[in-house]
């Protein structure tokens, strides 16, 4: 249970919350994923195991968070890295795009290889879950960035980057059933970062596969709002001289709490921001640029 602090500016619940969500939104997740992929490959396994991994750091961090103590950044980053290293190792990886001024593939190093996909998917982990902030806002941008790379994905005839995309927009839609202001029921930083994990696997898997120059920023653009606000965040963080993972009320949806808008109002301004960046990334999906 989220238990209130009236002394902590992030709280916005006046009442104790469960943290349960998130085990549902994965259970819901890998029910589906096995049903109609399930661990015919390397890759598919690779997500699973790396998806669990995740959630289980989520689910003891959540714990700590119950019982009011901080836990470690460290174990947390380890074990985001490890499920990054596992989805990269069994193929799932940024190589490179495609040449603007040939037929050819521009194909990175491979420790640039190596480098980018990690950054990239504990980044979107880590970005999703310092946007869930609110109520009903984590869980519609994902849903909105799900379908999306859906669209993208169904475009470049990618089936099962499809098939991930809309399934998690299916399990972030039902959870926004009860997480809808006012929530009855919290995700977490299990629930969270499970969904970030596997939107990053998703772009990786399908728009960043031979995208061109320009189109490398379809992907993130899908995950405009919180990759930009938090990239504005962490910048702001080492300006001043403070731990730049340190949570406080820095992100766009509390400045504009502090700014009179009220949650309902905060929540459906990003969604029509997120939805703008994501037909943005689409248009440049059709321009095929």
């Amino acid at each position: 249970m989220e238990k209130p602090k009236e002394d902590e500016e992030r709280k916005v619940h006046k009442k104790p919350m469960p943290y349960a969500a998130g085990i549902g939104i994965y259970i819901g997740f890998v029910v589906v994923f096995l049903v109609f992929l399930g661990c015919r490959d390397l890759q598919s396994i690779a997500i699973l195991v790396g998806s669990f991994l995740i959630l289980a750091i989520g689910t003891v961090d959540d714990w700590y968070k119950t019982h009011d103590k901080e836990f470690p950044i460290l174990p947390r980053l380890a074990v985001q890295i490890a499920a990054a290293v596992i989805i990269y190792k069994s193929g799932i990886v940024f190589t490179g795009f495609s040449n603007p001024f040939n037929d050819g593939m521009v194909i990175l190093p491979a420790w640039l290889q190596f480098l980018a996909t990690i950054t990239w998917i504990v980044g979107v982990t880590t970005v999703i879950n310092f946007t869930d902030g609110l109520d009903g806002l984590a869980g519609g941008l994902v849903s909105i960035s799900a379908v999306t790379l859906f669209v993208v994905a169904m475009a470049k005839g990618q089936s099962e980057s499809a098939l991930m995309a809309i399934t998690l927009a299916g399990v972030s839609v039902s959870y926004l059933r009860y997480n809808k202001y006012p929530a009855e029921i919290l995700m977490g930083d299990a629930g969270a970062t499970f969904l970030g994990f596997i939107l990053s696997i998703i772009a990786l898997d399908g728009a960043f596969k031979q995208a061109t120059v320009l189109s490398l920023f379809i992907p993130i653009l899908a995950l405009g709002v919180p990759i930009l606000d938090n990239l504005f965040v962490i910048f702001k963080r080492i300006r001043e001289g403070k731990p730049f993972y340190k949570a406080d009320a820095s992100q766009v949806h509390y400045r504009l709490l502090s700014s009179g808008l009220n949650q309902r109002q905060v929540v459906v301004f990003l969604y029509l921001v997120s939805m703008c960046l994501s037909l943005t990334s689409i248009i440049l999906l059709l321009l095929n640029v």
